[in-house]
């Protein structure tokens, strides 16, 4: 017997949490098998972790969950029954829910207005006495609290993920698929949401499905793990009777992951980039960064952690050459410099970027041609007489593929084909592949798997132990305490703290990070 889609209603008190079975789901894209006979159980009132790979079918499997795509093949179970979803409503009123990597409130909105638009059933004329009482009623029985009449754009990182998963209980969503749901959270409010939610799985009130990379939230948190590996499920058990090594193997079966490189020491390092009085506004013209002063010697990685939307991305812009700075200087060995091409030569600055694919790559264009965007005008690409020869850009690349060890079917394939972690990888051998004295680099690892991570870490601190002087903006406080030797922490535009990185800890930063220094 099959279950269709009724209609969606708001918080039922009663309700508890609801197990979901796939049995042989396959999912075919033409010739492309993104899911090959997966059958996964995920117990009702359990927290299930799924982990893989970039490109191991853990994103097409949650759409299929949800309605986004139909299987080619195979069953999905909702209770015990087998359920008819073909779009994200019907999932939603199967009691399916699902909080993404971004946000997807509006900002401009209060928590209330959000949670009341939500609803399928919103009338014409809002009642909003009534609603507040019965949003305030609501939250009585909820472990989390979030101030209802203050706008989003107001709430912290915090706040703003706890909405997210309010708002999914709001609707009366009992099965959440959460997808690498501490991304963009402080290490205390990561704890404190992964706790508050594994509360609510052992009283049986709700089902965790999370997308994760970080073994630390799964052994802390998860009861089962399944593990998908090129489209197919290659393991699953429960967390207890695994070890790290158990579910890592199960990633990435016999591949070698390349070693961490050793932190070399450095002699007194030269002074590379200094900063000072940095100011920059933000595209609605208001302050995004405020007076920022520091310095990267060679041979130093510096990390900045922050909370996202902390200034990071307009400093990034600033020092790449995409945003204006409205006062400050940016000095490179003593000298003013300017983030323009000639000079990124000059003082061989170069840069990895958070979402390549949206800001340092051509998602169209090859392979070859991104990798060739910082040489296509010089020899051997160029002729003298400014003609290119595709054929030793071609040739340029494969080597710059083989070392980076970057998967593509050809030099010719569109890059926007490529993993997540091959677009990483590609970028890299391009940024990486001649001298490098200065590094700039935004969230490297962001969305990765551990193998691609393990990969562009290492080369980091290569670049570091060669004498780079390195700046790393990061969100994942872990890679901080990997790769910086001085960490400094953004908050509201500014730099609220800094230490070298063996007197502080990840307590600490956190601290900083939330204000609380």
């Amino acid at each position: 017997m099959s279950i269709a889609a009724a209609d969606q209603t708001q918080h039922d008190p009663s309700s508890k949490g609801i197990g979901v079975e796939t049995l042989g789901v396959t999912k075919r894209f033409g010739s492309l098998v993104a899911l090959d006979d997966v059958s996964i159980k995920v117990r009702p009132g359990s927290f299930h972790a799924l982990l893989g790979e970039n490109g191991a079918g853990k994103s097409t499997l949650v759409k299929c969950i949800m309605g986004v795509y139909r299987p080619t093949n195979g069953q999905i179970m909702v209770d015990g029954r087998e359920a008819v979803i073909p779009n994200p409503r019907a999932a939603h009123a199967l009691g399916l829910g699902m909080v993404y990597q971004h946000f997807t409130l509006v900002p401009s909105l209060t928590a209330a207005e959000n949670l009341v638009i939500s609803r399928a059933n919103v009338p014409g004329i809002v009642n909003w006495s009534r609603e507040h009482a019965d949003l305030e009623a609501f939250l009585e029985t909820t472990p989390f609290k979030v101030p209802l009449d203050i706008p989003v754009n107001g709430l912290s990182a915090g706040e703003k993920q706890k909405l997210e998963i309010l708002k999914q209980l709001y609707l009366n969503q009992r099965f959440l698929i959460l997808d690498e749901p501490t991304s963009v959270l402080t290490p205390d409010e990561a704890d404190e949401i992964l706790g508050l939610l594994k509360g609510l799985t052992d009283s049986g009130e709700l089902t965790i499905l999370m997308i994760t990379h970080k073994f630390r939230e799964v052994t802390g948190y998860a009861d089962d793990v399944t593990v998908l590996r090129g489209g197919q499920m290659v393991g699953s058990g429960a967390v207890a009777d695994l070890s790290v090594e158990d579910m890592s193997h199960m990633m990435i079966g016999d591949t070698k992951l390349r070693e961490a490189a050793a932190r070399a020491e450095t002699s007194v390092p030269a002074l590379v980039v200094e900063l000072s009085g940095l100011n920059a506004d933000d595209d609605e013209g208001l302050p995004a960064l405020s007076d920022i002063n520091l310095k990267v010697h060679a041979g130093e990685v510096v990390g900045i952690a922050g909370v996202s939307g902390n200034g990071q991305s307009e400093l990034v812009e600033v020092l790449s050459g995409q945003r204006d700075r409205s006062a400050g200087q940016i000095k490179v060995y003593g000298a003013n410099y300017e983030p323009v091409r000639e000079k990124m030569d000059r003082f061989k600055v170069f840069g990895l970027s958070e979402e390549p694919l949206h800001n340092v790559a051509v998602p169209s264009m090859t392979v070859a041609e991104n990798i060739a965007f910082r040489s296509f005008d010089k020899s051997p690409i160029a002729s003298l007489w400014g003609w290119l020869h595709p054929a030793k850009m071609r040739s340029q690349a494969r080597g710059l593929i083989t070392a980076y060890r970057v998967k593509t079917p050809s030099t010719e394939e569109q890059i926007e084909n490529l993993s997540g972690g091959n677009v990483q990888r590609a970028v890299l051998a391009r940024e990486l592949s001649g001298d490098v004295d200065i590094l700039i680099v935004a969230n490297p690892c962001f969305g990765l798997d551990f193998a691609s991570v393990a990969e562009i870490r290492a080369q980091i601190m290569e670049q570091r132990n060669q004498g780079a002087a390195v700046l790393l903006i990061a969100e994942d406080l872990d890679e901080i305490l990997e790769l910086a030797d001085t960490v400094a922490v953004m908050l509201e535009g500014e730099i609220a703290y800094t230490s070298p990185i063996g007197d502080t800890d990840r307590r600490a930063i956190g601290h900083a990070m939330a204000g609380a220094h």
